[in-house]
């Protein structure tokens, strides 16, 4: 007998300002089913998330759950039915302890007066956590927790409202290896249960890990569902993007030229030591290690935004005193945070003045800002990173996270860097995105950019670097040249194996 769906969504429709954003998409979970929901940035996916939950009203089609029609206007109406979202943003409040954020506007009290029943409160934490095999102190400070941690705390809200519905956006973008598999554990174990998950992430090695079915919205148009076991990479890539892209990573055709950087003795108490290495002109020197291991932090105080107690930096030979990130960009220094939306941008100005902002003095005039400057620049810059946005003056928090990153490259692209620093760059980033800053990467380095790479993603690693400096809880453990790495020699490197 074929099981009823937890949810139907049908001919769902939705324009903002006259832009027609989705356009009749169908979507359907089943109990105890992880189902992917995949598509470019932009594609949707999100804004067909807040159309179930009651964040956004639809403007034609219907959803049902558990075959009664819904019309939910906001979120709780969602919770009450049963249906429960584990944003990618986490919403914990560093300051509160992890049974403070359990109950976190559903507090129990007793009594007219509302008093808090705080004990019971900590026991049913605990209650909560033990089910998915965590063990956290309820009086912890949720701040202190790792990302992995804070996690298990919002899956463990959700599933305390007896959610039958589970929406993951991107659940892993911030979590180490170990993390991600005790995650996996706990969703297999709720699918057991019955409960259904929607899955939304841009890590197709994760989708055909965990998932059951994947559909693929392109343009807010749906394009089509398959069982996981009938399609591959290709296919989906193919559906999200429709086109082919070819091999996931570009060749390198930079052949790397004469010492650009090298990093003597570097050392922050506490954050890491004696790092040394070195990075060629037109090199892409990719950066692994496991969360933690400091592989940040380094690239923080190369740009002079970490003190460091001994070290010593050379730039073309020339020994460079780096203070502050002011000095960095004299030097000829460009960091790409791994947090776009808290430290790559500003999300409240506009898509021009993002652009501009690392580019005042190169852009003014005896410090006035010369708007024909401005406007060339970021109109080239738009145009050669291929941004999609209505136009210059669009907020940047409008955007998809791809252009978003896009912009935070595009803005240091303009103090023509001799040194780039990209911590994350494909961090919650769709596959076609992802190919297009692999493009920019390659162009940067045949005009002689060095580039140093940071990511969690052993494959962009492996796809993207001409070698690889491993980071073992804040010491160089191992530099692997490009035509000898492969995984297993990174993550015993990463593990302090070798």
């Amino acid at each position: 007998m074929e099981k009823q769906p937890l949810i139907e969504m049908k001919q769902i429709s939705k324009s903002f300002s006259g832009n027609r954003v989705l356009e009749n998409v169908d979507f359907e979970l089943l109990p105890g089913e992880i189902h992917a929901l995949m598509g470019e940035n932009g594609a949707g996916k999100s804004t067909l998330m807040k159309i179930l939950t009651g964040i956004y009203e639809r403007d034609t089609g219907s959803i049902f759950v558990k075959g009664n029609e819904v019309s939910f206007t906001n979120p709780k109406q969602a919770e009450k039915a049963g249906i429960a979202v584990i944003h990618q943003e986490l919403n914990i409040i560093p300051y509160l302890t992890v049974s403070e954020n359990m109950f976190l506007g559903k507090e129990l009290t007793t009594g007219r007066l509302g008093i808090l029943r705080t004990k019971e409160m900590k026991e049913k934490t605990k209650e909560y956590l033990n089910r998915l095999g965590v063990d956290l102190d309820p009086n912890l400070e949720a701040g202190r927790l790792s990302v992995g941690q804070q996690q298990m705390i919002e899956i463990a809200r959700a599933v305390s409202t007896n959610a039958e519905v589970l929406i993951m956006d991107e659940p892993t973008a911030a979590l180490t290896d170990r993390e991600i598999e005790a995650l996996f554990q706990v969703i297999n174990g709720l699918k057991a249960s019955g409960v259904g998950i929607v899955y939304i992430s841009h890590r197709m090695e994760e989708i055909f890990t965990i998932c059951d079915r994947i559909s693929v919205l392109r343009d807010g148009e749906f394009i089509g569902t398959n069982k996981i076991k009938d399609t591959n990479f290709d296919e989906v890539v193919k559906m999200m993007v429709g086109r082919q892209l070819g091999e996931r990573f570009p060749t390198r055709t930079t052949t790397p030229g004469k010492e650009r950087l090298r990093i003597e003795n570097f050392t922050s108490n506490g954050k890491f030591k004696d790092v040394n290495f070195a990075v060629r002109e037109g090199e892409i020197l990719g950066v692994a290690g496991l969360m933690g291991a400091g592989r940040t932090e380094i690239m923080e105080a190369l740009f002079g935004a970490l003190p460091t107690q001994s070290g010593k930096v050379f730039i073309d030979g020339e020994e460079m005193n780096i203070r502050t990130p002011y000095d960095a960009i004299k030097s000829g220094i460009g960091f790409i945070t791994e947090d776009r939306k808290v430290e790559g941008l500003v999300l409240d100005l506009t898509v021009r003045e993002n652009f501009a902002l690392p580019n005042l003095l190169r852009l003014s005039n005896k410090g006035v800002i010369s708007t024909q400057k401005e406007n060339e620049f970021v109109s080239q810059m738009i145009d050669k990173l291929h941004v999609k946005t209505s136009s210059s003056e669009q907020l940047v928090k409008s955007l998809s996270g791809g252009n978003q990153q896009k912009i935070v490259i595009g803005k240091w692209l303009g103090i023509n860097p001799r040194i780039l620093i990209l911590d994350e760059p494909t961090r919650g980033v769709d596959v076609g995105a992802k190919k297009e800053i692999y493009h920019i990467m390659n162009e940067l380095t045949e005009q002689g950019v060095s580039i140093i790479m940071v990511s969690s993603e052993l494959p962009e690693i492996l796809g993207m670097s001409d070698r690889i400096l491993v980071i073992h809880e804040g010491k160089a453990s191992a530099i692997i040249e490009r035509d000898e790495a492969d995984q297993e020699k990174i993550m015993q490197a990463a593990t302090g194996g070798i």
